[in-house]
This record gives structure tokens, C-alpha cells and sequence, in this order.
């Protein structure tokens, strides 16, 4: 195919990719065909298993029924997916694994699940062609016609392909070959580009569309050319033939009022009530653009003066809301439906409101529309012009009795909206007709705390005047002066305690507007809360100053200002932390420098015993960790466990803090409670530069725990072969033992670290060393089931009839634990005999034994005091939002737009009288006339198939 006779170039469309991240080239070249099937696979690398659920998925692509199953009765998630949103079901049906379909979809699984780009299972056999999943998942409910992101349909994906039986058995189930992608592009265009033969036959016998396009007619329609128009339809052409953008010439002609020509296109048969895309008819252009003559001659052809949009809006509708009050009274005049509501409960009055139009408004109400009239979120007409900002309007609508107190669904009345709007005259307006000035929102917000937290300054000062109580609190607790804290209104803070307000009110959680100007580093709102006398320690509910918020913050500035007040450098949260505890957490040099300024106590212990240097190192924090060490913070202070910074540091592997620390004397061999040293936490964790570093600050290798376990044992533990070397080298005791007898050995063979046992061996370990109760490494190794540590200690003349202090030999332990494998490699080795007596003189269960570990409690990153003040924990945001994220004031929202149909501009009738023919009369229903490649620039879910789908085509003071 030439592909410029379509004027565009095909594209591939990225749809789905199994599990490697496959990114084809884009094929521009008509001549060169897209990749085939084979081709595609070989692009497929293999994925590495890390967990059930990708094992799970694996076998699900791999057509493994029973490892399927298996899965599945394990407790598997059936709907589990991969990071491209690809289900077992997906994965099944792309390779024509009809019967674990079939299993999946009998234990539930969803068979419209989408990927995250939206392809359904149907989407992937289509495109597939696997005919006989396809049939299946339609016979279990799926979606003929369900499109993906970018429109595609299952439809579209077996055309593309040329899976003309998928093509024919999804168009006996109701598939729509006229549904397109987003593009415009249907399934009949892609298998002409593609030059699929028989599939072009199936959807043409299939095909029940009209004639092509004529935007010819279109033109002479709005140049209102009858002779050309009449030229046009003199050789059989549809008078309703419709434009890319989907409307009828007629549109066109009452877009301009072109009356002559809309006469002819009615003569020839065209529909006065062609509903065009969004469900518009010409009535409705007409009465958008004001076209009186246009209105009254589409009424005079039975034009339905009751035809809703998509959204539902009546040609009534549109009128009031451009203005055209000549209209809106003809409209009225021929019975035109005053109450009727778009899906959103806008009534033509609100439209009128909302462009104040006076006059418009003033027509609907002598003809009786209701003045308070709700939309479904209980908006009036009052509350869109307070909204707006039309003064005359309201005044209008007031004047005709409406409730100036009226509540929307959130509360928020007429006042509420034009203080937070900052209409002034509209205030004055509202409260001169009674409007409460105390009317509270759902979350108790009153007029006064909206204009404060928005800032509206003269509307502040109105309210004042007009006796609004400044102290009135939110549910939350918050007055007027936490919100204009919380949004830096500083001169609003001043009008607001210049007239009264209580400087220390407290919210919900105790916290005060200083609390909130010290988290946001507003300096100014400090000075001036604290110069009216706020309490510089006062406390939150878990017992947080203004200073810990600030230390927490890194507000340096704030924190001098409250400490040059008088702040407590001592005072403890409710878990013990000091505001040097917060700075040391979040790293805040600065504040932790002005603090030990000011003498906070450097060594200052919470709950759990940890200092500010403990929580430092924690957070390798080395800056604050040096500046608390030149302060003299004790680098030997133990936590409650008896951690000290350097066990934190040698966990964390933090080689700065630890090099710091030794620097300012840290004992290398310091014991926690439990008898462990920096060198057992870092040994357990494979840190060799931490290990290496504490034994040349004489860390002992062979330092044994209370329990006996040595930094070896924990290497063995956790495979940590490159931290043994360093141990080992050092001088460390291969076979060191617990109190229970373990050796290194022991334990590495109980855990089943085979390069460990290796190791072991190789440095002359003793294969044959028996525990307290007679185990050797063998028998750890045959109790656990690991074969092929076993074969090891074998070949390194492990005695396979040693027998424990029960009598029991390592075949006999592993014949009672049923391990199949492990019992066929001893028996070959192990004496019958003695066989034959363990097995049947032991008949009490077998008790499992196990060596030492290391118990201990480590700080931790989360819950390092325990949990955090609601105050200055992250997830309670809405404390602290600022005027950006917080325009509607939390739940008390008010869409800017209040009459928005939808919320969405499509819904709009309005649209700039500049724009040409081809933006045609209602805006933002337009579909722009061109062939956009977006789609070519992302892939809907990174994920490949086959091949990807291609398109063608009074006292009062300031």
C-alpha cells in the first residue's frame, strides 16, 4: 500500500509486553513489514524468579497447569500482577492456554481485568489469534467492546493481525467496527493499510455505515451558497452527511444564521433535530450564537425545543448562558422547559448567573423559574453569582426573595463564597439582606476563618466591623487565626489579634497558631504571635513545642527567635526527645549548632535511652554526629538495650560515623545487654569495610555473647563469607563454640550455606565436633535437608554413623523428617546396623533443635520514639497546606467553575466567536481535524506482544 494515500503515516501503537521491556522501532517504511511472531519471542528475554508471584505468572505464561494449581491453593493472589499490570489470565490467554483459562476463570478470576493501559484478556487472545480463548472468555462475560487507553478494541486487535475467524466470531457477538481509537482510526482501516484481504472482506459484508464525508456542502452552508449547495445535493449527496468534527451542514447553517440555506438543506430532507457529537443540535447552535430568525425558523420545522445534550443541556440553556435574553424570551414563548436541568442540576437560571445577564435572568424569573433552584450539589443561582462576582445579579436575585443563607452541599452559603472569592460588594450586598455572618460549613468553617486563610484582607476588616467572633473554632478546632497562620497571612494575623483574637487558642490537637508559624518558617507570624504574649512552650497533645516543631523543621531562624524568648531547651515530647533529638533526626546542622549555643544538654537520653548522637548515627547524619562530639556528647552512652552510636554505625555500615566515632574513642569491643560488639552487628550484616575497620581499632574476632556466639557464628549464619576471610585472617576461631556447643560449622550447616561450609572446611574446621547434645555438622545438615551440604561433608570424611547423644545418626533424623534425597545419600554411607536399631528403638517425636541467634532490638527507622505527633507527622498534611493545595479550604471545596457541566469544558456551551467553521459553534466539542502521533510516544503498558496495533489513518482596629 502507498501509505501517502491515506495523508499519514502509520505508526506501531506499544500495547502489552510479557516480562523483558521490549521496545520496537516504529515502522515508517510502508514497504517493510512489521515483525513477526518468531521474531518478536527471540526479543524476549528470560526473567529471573524472585517470589511466588512472579513464579506464579511465570508458570501461567509457560501453559503449567499443575504448578498453576499448585500455586493457587498455596494462597497465590489469582489477580496478582506484574509491574505492567500483565495477570496470570493475560499470560494465559496470550499463549492459547485454554484449559488453565478455563481454571482461572473458574476460581475467580476477573475476566475484564485491565493492564495498566487497559487491555483486557479479550484484547491480548485477539491479537493473539487465539480463537479458541477468545471464545472462552466471551462465553465468560468479557467485554466484546471494551477499548483500551488509546481506544483499542478486541476488534481492532484480530483485524490488525489478520485473525479473520477472531474477526468473524467477535462480530457475531456484537463487536462495533464503527468504535475508533483515539485517533480516529477503526478496525476496517487498519486491515486496509495492513492489506489483509480477508479480513477486509468479513468487516465490509459486515460494515452498516453511511456515506463518506462531504465537507464541500459543509462550506457552501456557511458561506450560505444555495446554488452551490443545491449543485451538491442535485447528485445524490446526504444533507446530513456529517464532518470530522460530526456535525450536519445544517449545524454550520445555524451557526451563522444562514436562514436560506438551512430552507434548502430542510427542502432536501435534512434533519432538524441531528443530534451531533455530545448529542447537539442545530437548535442548540443556534441559540448559543443568538441567531433569533435561525431559532425561530429550526422551531417552525419541528425543531425539539426540549433536545438535551450529552450533559443535558436545552437549547434554553445555551441561550441564557450567552445572554441572548431576545431568544430566551422567544424560547419561553414557544413552552421551552424553565425547570429542566443538566446532569449536574444546572437550571437556565444558574447559566444566566453565572454570565450576568440581567436581563436574561430577569426573563426566566417573570417566567416563574424558581430564584432557589438547587443544582444536585445544592448550588443556588445566588451562590454562582456570589461566585462570579455579579453584583447585579445578585442584587437581582435577592430582590426576588432568594435565601441569601442558602446551604450548599458542604455548607458553604453565599458568604462563605464570596469571601473566599474576595468579592467585597458582594459581601455587603449578602449581609445587607441578612445574610449570618457566624453560618458555619460542614467543618465548621465560619466567613471570617475563609477570607483569613485566603487573605482577603478588606473583606477581614468588613467582617470585623460587622462584629464576626474571631475565635470561633473549626471542628478541628482551628480559629480563624490557625488558618491565616497556615497560609503565612501575616497582616491578617495582625488585623485578627489587634481585634481580639486569642493569641494561644488551641485546635484539636492542642497546637497552637505558633505551633504552626514555627513548622512553616514564617518569622514575621512568630515575632508578632509572640510579641501578643503566645506561650512560647505551650504543647501539643504529645507534648511538642513550637522549638521541637522548629528543630524538626530546620528552622533555624524561628528556633533563635524562640529561644531569645525564653524556649525550654529541655522540655521532652511525650517519648522523651529533647528538640536537639529532633535536629539530630533530620539532620539539621544548623539548629543543632544554635541549640548546643544555648547550652541544650548534648548527652539528654528518651525513653529508650538514646541520645542525640544515637539518633545521628542512626540516620548517618555525620555533620550533627562531629558537631555533637566536639560539644562532648559521650561516644560511649548506651540505649536501653546497650547499644552505644557505634553498634548503630556498625550495623548501618556507616563508615564515616563509625571512623568519627572511634576518632573520639569508642570502644571497639563495647557489649550491648546481650554481650554483642559492633563487630557481631556488622559481621551478621557482610559489612567487610566496617569489619576491617573495627579489628584495627582492636576489635576482638573471638568476643563471645552471653550465649557464646561469636562475629564467626553470625557470618556462618548469614553467608557472609568475605567478612569470615577478614575475621579468619585476623585470628578468629574457626571452631569456636556456643554454650549449646554450636561451632561456626553447626551453623552454617543448620542454614544450609554451602560457600560457608566450604570456607569452613577450607580453614580446617571440624567436620565431626559434637554440640552439647551430640549433634555434629552432618546431623544439622540432614535435620535441615540439605542435600547438598551433606555431599560436602562427606567428601570431607563427615562420619555418617556418629550418632547424637539419643543414638540417633543423621539417616536416621532425616528418615523421621522424610527427606527423600538427603535419606538416598546417606544410606549408601551409613552402617545398616546401626540403621536399623536407631529406627526402631527411637519412638518419640523428634524434636528439632537449633543454635543460638543473636535477640536483640534495634532502633528503628519509623518508630524511633514510638510514633510521631499528628502534628508533625507527614500524613496529616491538611494541618499545614498552603494557599495552593488548599484553595477550597479542605472539604468546604467549590469548584472554580461552578457551572461547569461535568466539570469538564466539553461540556460548556461557549466558545470564542473568532474561531473558524472547522471549530465549529460549541467549542470544546470540537475534535481537532488532524491525525495526532502521541499515542507512537508512549507505550499504554509497556508491554509488548506479538505486534503492536498500528493506525492508519465598632472599637474596631487596623
Amino acid at each position: 500500500f502507498n501509505i501517502t494515500r491515506f495523508r499519514l503515516v502509520g505508526h506501531v501503537q506499544r500495547i502489552d509486553r510479557i516480562e523483558p521491556v521490549v521496545i520496537l522501532q516504529a515502522h515508517t517504511q510502508p514497504a517493510e513489514p512489521p515483525p513477526s511472531l518468531p521474531a518478536l519471542i527471540t526479543l524476549h528475554q528470560p526473567c529471573k524468579l524472585t517470589d511466588p508471584s512472579t513464579a506464579f505468572l511465570r508458570a501461567a505464561r509457560a501453559g503449567q497447569q499443575a504448578k498453576v494449581l499448585e500455586f493457587l491453593d498455596s494462597g497465590v493472589d489469582i489477580n496478582t500482577a506484574n509491574a505492567n499490570g500483565l495477570n496470570a489470565l493475560h499470560l494465559a490467554a496470550k499463549d492459547g492456554h485454554l484449559d488453565i483459562v478455563q481454571d482461572l476463570l473458574k476460581r475467580g478470576a476477573n475476566v475484564d481485568a485491565a493492564t495498566k493501559k487497559g487491555n483486557t484478556a479479550l484484547h491480548i487472545a485477539s491479537l493473539a489469534g487465539q480463537e479458541d480463548v477468545v471464545k472462552h472468555l466471551v462465553k465468560n462475560g468479557a467485554l466484546v467492546n471494551v477499548q483500551s487507553q488509546n481506544g483499542f478494541t478486541p476488534l481492532y486487535m484480530a483485524a490488525q493481525e489478520n485473525h479473520d475467524d477472531v474477526v468473524k466470531f467477535l462480530l457475531s457477538k456484537g463487536a462495533n467496527q464503527s468504535l475508533a481509537t483515539e485517533d480516529g482510526f477503526t478496525p476496517l482501516a487498519v486491515a486496509m493499510q495492513q492489506a489483509h484481504d480477508k479480513v477486509v472482506a468479513v468487516l465490509l459484508e459486515n460494515d452498516t455505515r453511511g456515506k463518506v464525508r462531504l465537507p464541500a456542502l459543509h462550506i457552501a452552508a456557511k458561506k450560505d451558497d444555495c446554488k452551490a449547495a443545491a449543485l451538491l445535493l442535485q447528485n445524490d449527496h446526504n444533507p446530513d452527511v456529517t464532518s470530522k468534527s460530526g456535525f450536519t451542514p445544517l449545524h454550520i447553517a445555524a451557526h451563522y444564521g444562514n436562514e436560506a440555506i438551512a430552507n434548502l438543506l430542510h427542502q432536501r430532507g435534512a434533519d432538524v433535530n441531528f443530534s451531533a457529537k455530545h448529542n447537539i443540535t442545530p437548535l442548540h447552535v443556534a441559540c448559543k450564537w443568538g441567531k433569533i430568525n435561525m431559532v425561530s425558523l429550526l422551531i417552525s420545522k419541528g425543531a425539539d425545543i426540549e433536545a438535551k445534550t450529552r450533559d443535558g443541556l436545552t437549547p434554553l440553556h445555551c441561550a441564557a448562558r450567552s445572554g441572548h435574553d431576545q431568544v430566551v424570551d422567544l424560547l419561553l414563548e414557544n413552552k421551552a422547559p424553565i425547570r429542566s436541568k443538566t446532569k449536574n442540576g444546572l437550571a437556565p437560571l444558574h447559566m444566566a448567573a453565572q454570565g450576568d445577564h440581567v436581563d436574561a435572568a430577569r426573563i426566566l424569573l417573570y417566567h416563574r423559574a424558581p430564584v432557589d433552584d438547587v443544582t444536585v450539589d445544592y448550588l443556588t443561582a445566588l451562590h454562582v453569582a456570589a461566585h462570579c462576582g455579579h453584583v447585579r445579579v445578585a442584587k437581582l436575585l435577592l430582590d426576588r426573595k432568594a435565601d441569601p443563607n442558602s446551604r450548599a452541599l458542604n455548607g458553604f452559603t453565599p458568604l462563605h463564597i464570596a469571601c473566599k472569592k474576595n468579592r467585597l460588594k458582594v459581601v455587603e450586598l449578602l449581609l445587607k439582606y441578612g445574610a449570618s455572618i457566624e453560618a458555619t460549613t460542614e467543618s465548621g468553617l465560619t466567613p471570617l476563618h475563609v477570607a483569613s486563610f485566603m487573605g482577603c484582607m478588606n473583606i477581614v476588616i468588613y467582617l470585623l466591623q460587622h462584629n464576626a467572633n474571631p475565635d470561633i473554632p473549626t471542628v478541628r478546632g482551628e480559629t480563624p487565626l490557625h488558618l491565616a497562620a497556615r497560609a503565612n497571612q501575616t497582616d491578617i494575623i495582625r488585623i485578627l489579634l489587634r481585634n481580639g483574637a486569642q493569641v494561644d487558642a488551641k485546635a484539636r490537637e492542642e497546637q497552637t497558631s505558633l505551633h504552626v508559624a514555627s513548622r512553616l518558617g514564617n518569622v514575621d507570624i512568630v515575632m508578632l504571635l509572640l510579641q501578643h504574649g503566645a506561650a512560647v512552650d505551650a504543647t501539643t497533645k504529645d507534648l511538642y513545642t513550637p522549638l521541637h516543631i522548629a528543630a524538626k523543621e530546620g528552622q533555624e531562624e524561628v528556633a533563635s527567635v524562640l529561644l531569645d524568648h525564653g524556649a525550654s531547651l529541655t522540655a521532652t515530647t511525650k517519648k522523651g526527645f529533647t528538640p536537639l533529638h529532633l535536629a539530630a533526626k533530620y539532620g539539621n546542622l544548623n539548629v543543632a549548632k544554635l541549640l548546643l549555643q544555648k547550652d541544650a544538654p548534648v548527652d539528654a537520653q528518651g525513653k529508650n535511652g538514646v541520645t542525640p548522637l544515637h539518633v545521628a548515627s542512626h540516620y548517618d547524619h555525620q555533620n550533627v554526629a562531629l558537631l555533637l562530639l566536639d560539644k562532648g556528647a559521650s561516644p560511649h552512652a548506651t540505649a536501653k538495650n546497650g547499644h552505644t552510636p557505634l553498634h548503630i554505625a556498625a550495623r548501618k555500615n556507616q563508615m564515616d560515623i563509625a571512623t568519627t566515632l572511634l576518632e573520639y574513642g569508642a570502644k571497639a569491643n563495647a557489649e550491648s545487654k546481650a554481650g554483642f560488639t559492633p563487630l557481631h552487628l556488622c559481621s551478621q550484616e557482610g559489612h567487610t569495610d566496617m569489619a576491617s575497620l573495627l579489628i584495627e581499632h582492636q576489635a576482638d574476632p573471638n568476643h563471645r555473647a552471653k550465649n557464646g556466639l561469636t562475629p564467626l557464628h553470625l557470618c556462618a549464619q548469614e553467608d557472609k563469607v568475605n567478612v569470615a576471610a577478614i575475621l579468619v585472617k585476623n585470628g578468629a576461631e574457626v571452631d569456636s563454640t556456643t554454650k549449646a556447643g554450636y561451632t561456626p560449622l553447626h551453623v552454617a550447616c543448620h542454614f544450609g550455606q554451602l560457600n560457608m561450609v566450604r570456607f569452613l572446611l577450607q580453614h580446617g574446621a571440624s567436620v565431626d565436633k559434637s554440640t552439647a547434645v551430640g549433634y555434629t555438622p552432618l546431623h544439622q545438615a540432614a535435620q535441615q535437608g540439605h542435600t547438598l551440604v551433606i555431599s560436602l561433608l562427606l567428601e570431607n570424611k563427615a562420619k555418617p554413623n556418629a550418632v547424637t547423644n539419643q543414638g540417633q545418626t543423621a539417616l536416621s533424623i532425616a528418615q523421621k523428617l522424610g527427606y527423600i534425597s538427603v535419606v538416598e545419600t546417606l544410606k549408601v554411607v551409613t552402617e545398616t546396623t546401626i540403621t536399623t536399631t536407631t529406627t526402631t528403638t527411637i519412638e518419640e517425636k523428634y524434636r528439632v533443635v537449633a543454635p543460638e541467634s543473636m535477640q536483640e532490638t534495634f532502633m528503628s527507622d519509623s518508630e524511633d520514639e514510638g510514633g510521631e505527633d499528628p502534628l508533625v507527622s507527614d500524613q496529616q498534611h491538611y494541618r499545614y497546606m498552603t494557599v495552593d493545595d488548599m484553595k477550597s479550604l479542605g472539604d468546604d471545596s467549590l469548584q472554580i467553575d461552578v457551572t461547569r457541566d461535568e466539570r469538564a469544558e466539553s461540556n460548556r456551551v461557549s466558545m470564542a466567536p473568532s474561531l473558524g467553521v472547522s471549530d465549529l459553534m460549541l467549542g470544546p466539542h470540537h475534535v481537532k481535524e488532524q491525525y495526532a502521533q502521541s499515542s507512537s510516544n508512549h507505550a499504554p503498558d509497556n508491554v509488548d506482544l506479538y505486534r503492536q496495533p498500528v493506525h492508519v489513518g465598632s472599637n474596631f482596629k487596623i
